[in-house]
C-alpha cells in the first residue's frame, strides 16, 4: 500500500491508500484503491467498486503457486464480481516478487473500514470448510500410498528406492502441513486478523 498521490479514473490525483500488483506475466496490473466511499479496482481499464457497505464476505487464505510458495490472497464479495487481492506480483515466467508489507497494510486499512462501516460482513479465513476436508482426505491418502510404497520397498530390500520416497514423503508432509494449518477454515474479526493467512 502506497498513501503517495495515485491517479483515480477522471485522471485527478489522489491519496487514498493503493495497492497494485500482477496476476500473470502478461495482461494489465491490478489496481486497487481504498475510496472514502468504497473499494474500487481497476484491471485493464475494467473498473469494479464496491462500497464499503455493500460487502458482504472476505476471506483470507493461503494460496501457493508453482514459482511462489509464499502467496496470501483475499476475496472479497459484494454486489459485484468477486475482488481477488493477491501478496506477490508476477514479474516474469518464473519469478514472482513478494509484497508483503503493502499487502498486510492495505489489508488492514481495508478490514479497519469495512468495520467502521458498519455492514454485516463475514469474514472468513482459510478454505471453505467442504474443499477443506477433501484436502485433507487426498493428502492422507497419498500419504498412505507413498508409506506402502516405502514399506514394499525396504521388504524387498530396495534400500535406495525406500530413501528416496521417504524423503519425498518428508517433504510432501511438510509443505502439505503447513498449506493445511494455515488453511483450516475459521472466522475472525476485523480488529483482529489471523496472522496464519497474512504474510
Amino acid at each position: 500500500m502506497t498513501e503517495t498521490a495515485n491517479t483515480t479514473e477522471d485522471g485527478t490525483e489522489s491519496d487514498a491508500p493503493y495497492y497494485a500488483f500482477k496476476a500473470t506475466m502478461v495482461g494489465a496490473p491490478t489496481e486497487l484503491r481504498l475510496a472514502p466511499e468504497g473499494i474500487e479496482m481497476n484491471r485493464a481499464g475494467r473498473i469494479v467498486r464496491f462500497a464499503y457497505g455493500d460487502v458482504r464476505r472476505v476471506r483470507l487464505a493461503f494460496r501457493p503457486v508453482t514459482m511462489q510458495s509464499y502467496r496470501f490472497v483475499t476475496e472479497i464479495w459484494g454486489n459485484g464480481p468477486k475482488m481477488t487481492i493477491a501478496s506477490c506480483s508476477s514479474r516474469s515466467v518464473v519469478e514472482q516478487t513478494r509484497q508483503d508489507a503493502e499487502y498486510n497494510a492495505f489489508i488492514t486499512e481495508l478490514h479497519r473500514r469495512l468495520a467502521a462501516s458498519g455492514a454485516a460482513v463475514k469474514f472468513q479465513n482459510g478454505s471453505p470448510v467442504v474443499l477443506y476436508w477433501i484436502g485433507v482426505a487426498a493428502i492422507a491418502g497419498l500419504c498412505l500410498a507413498a508409506a506402502v510404497l516405502a514399506v514394499r520397498s525396504l521388504q524387498i530390500e530396495s534400500w535406495l528406492s525406500a530413501a528416496i520416497v521417504g524423503a519425498m514423503l518428508l517433504v510432501f508432509l511438510w509443505q502439505a502441513g503447513d498449506f493445511l494449518r494455515r488453511n483450516r477454515p475459521g472466522h475472525y474479526t476485523p480488529d483482529q486478523l489471523p496472522r496464519l493467512v497474512l504474510p
